[in-house]
């Protein structure tokens, strides 16, 4: 293919949600040049939406959900779907190894055409069907990639890749310039603040426990998902109710950035969470557990602090040093935009992703 023939992309997700995953396949649907002629497809009608939005020249395909994961009906669907649209590269969005089977099968049906497997995320098999499934399909994939390298071996581990094989794209945001604080600059507690849905996966149990230890503060959690009502009972039971406010669910998380002096990451598992890059780019230090990729962005004593997931004292510990030291929280903060915008723009990660795509259809 010479350079100057504009590529065709097919941006695949089966998510019926919109997470992390869903969000930074809309970045890089954005940020692909716009000589590149893009079509994302999917199951669920919000979704695609959300990950087109950027791209209102682009093509929306919405198919319907599978019935199950033998559901031949569908694969003829997405096999019906890819030969209309032609891509010359299927990039599939997998927010866990086990998605998008169904557009994998059926992508062998264009046997010339490439395809490109991002994994947002590392998680066990419900079963082992799951697994089997996946290491058939495997050999269809031109390119494994991984949201970071530490999150590339431990999806080489899960799937039974082979080392080094699975290569290693960041996640990345648009960058925007820190905004102003809304809040009043007379107020006496800094204030923490952590951004995602209210799910087990997040850990925000742990960061409410960790907060209950510290003596001064104010915490903000910005989401919406399962556990908001145990944790807004949490709150209660450990007295926390003038310190810790649930926002709900924001449009633009981003905004209510500038009103905090520290970001909180306590997950228990992540692949790369774009919150960190988010709360970096708005020259917030972050306090996060060691968790998958997450090391390779909150750098200690560079960028934030790193500790051991599910712990609350160690969380606490190292909350309380940042919220004592202002001026270590300025020196972290200015250190992780400079690192933000030399490595996770969404910029570079669609210029990573050109480059893949080009080497793929030479």
């Amino acid at each position: 293919m010479t350079e100057d023939r504009a590529l065709r992309v097919v941006v695949y997700t089966d998510a019926v949600e919109i997470g992390g995953a869903e969000i930074s396949a809309a970045h890089l649907v954005a940020h692909l040049p716009p000589n590149v002629s893009v079509a994302v497809m999917g199951v669920d009608a919000a979704v695609v939406a959300r990950v087109a939005h950027g791209r209102p020249t682009g093509v929306a395909d919405v198919l319907t959900p599978p019935r199950g994961p033998w559901d031949v009906r569908a694969i003829g669907t997405h096999v019906k779907h890819f030969r209309r649209l032609r891509p010359d590269v299927i990039h599939l969005n997998l927010a866990s190894p086990w998605s998008c089977q169904h557009a994998l099968v059926a992508s062998a049906a264009l046997p010339r055409t490439p395809v490109v497997a991002v994994y947002q995320l590392s998680v066990p098999p419900v079963n082992p069907r799951q697994r089997v499934l996946k290491r058939l399909t495997s050999h269809r994939v031109s390119a494994h990639v991984a949201v970071g390298i530490a999150a590339a071996r431990h999806v080489e581990d899960t799937i039974g890749l082979r080392s080094g094989v699975v290569r290693t794209v960041y996640n990345a945001v648009p960058d925007a310039p820190p905004q102003l604080p809304q809040l009043s600059s007379s107020r006496d507690d800094a204030t923490v603040i952590a951004v995602g849905r209210l799910e087990p996966q997040k850990g925000f149990d742990v960061l409410i426990d960790a907060f209950a230890r510290l003596p001064t503060g104010r915490l903000v959690l910005v989401g919406d998902g399962g556990q908001r009502r145990a944790l807004e009972d949490r709150v209660s039971r450990l007295g926390l109710g003038d310190r810790v406010r649930l926002t709900g669910w924001v449009e633009n998380p981003r905004a209510l950035l500038a009103d905090a002096d520290l970001f909180a990451l306590p997950s228990r598992f992540e692949g790369f969470p774009l919150a960190i890059v988010e709360a970096m780019l708005a020259r917030l230090p972050v306090v996060a557990a060691d968790v998958g990729s997450v090391s390779e962005a909150v750098i200690p004593g560079q960028t934030g602090l790193l500790v051991p997931p599910d712990d609350a004292d160690a969380l606490s510990a190292a909350l309380q040093r940042l919220l004592g030291d202002e001026a270590e929280r300025r020196r972290l903060g200015y250190a992780g935009r400079e690192l933000a915008l030399t490595r996770f723009v969404a910029d570079g990660m669609a210029q990573a992703y050109m480059e893949l795509y080009r080497e793929l259809v030479r």
